[in-house]
């Protein structure tokens, strides 16, 4: 009996850990759509600059990376705090607040750029390097705290 209970556990665990990496994946094809319309957009400015290949395998790299690491953050255990030192654990945590601006930084640029290719309209020069700085900060915001997230819940090595 207890070897099936943990079959059963075992089983769950697996099909959770499957569809964790399906749902993170999903997550890093939505960033790699997003720098590309982004970067779509700031080719449309005729920016000579940045109308390469290398710029837009570039902008799909970065979102991938972003939105894999940074919407999904490993969060830190909740320890029972004696009732007097509630306070103290009622602090924001950075990592979480890095993760979400660059989540709404780039979800917020990419759908300008989405917009003003779907109503064919061409921004300014400096509007449009606005909404790719914008993409770029928020994406490069998102690797950040999903790296310091993993960092921080990697074990401490003893030594």
């Amino acid at each position: 009996m207890r070897n099936e209970m943990r079959a059963a556990i075992e089983q769950r665990r697996t099909i959770s850990r499957m569809a964790h990496v399906v749902e993170r994946v999903g997550l890093a094809i939505a960033g790699v759509v997003c720098g590309l319309f982004v970067a779509a957009g700031v080719i449309r400015a005729h920016a000579a600059t940045f109308d390469t290949v290398g710029f837009v395998m570039m902008m799909c790299l970065i979102g991938m990376a972003g939105f894999y690491l940074g919407i999904d953050i490993p969060r830190r255990r909740i320890r029972a705090v004696p009732h007097g030192n509630a306070d103290r654990m009622m602090g924001v945590n950075p990592i979480e607040w890095l993760s979400a601006s660059g989540t709404l930084l780039a979800a917020m640029a990419a759908l300008i750029s989405v917009t003003m290719i779907i109503l064919d309209e061409t921004a300014q020069l400096t509007l449009t390097m606005i909404v790719g700085g914008g993409w770029l900060f928020g994406a490069t915001l998102q690797v950040a705290a999903g790296a310091l997230a993993r960092l921080r819940a990697a074990p401490q090595s003893a030594g």
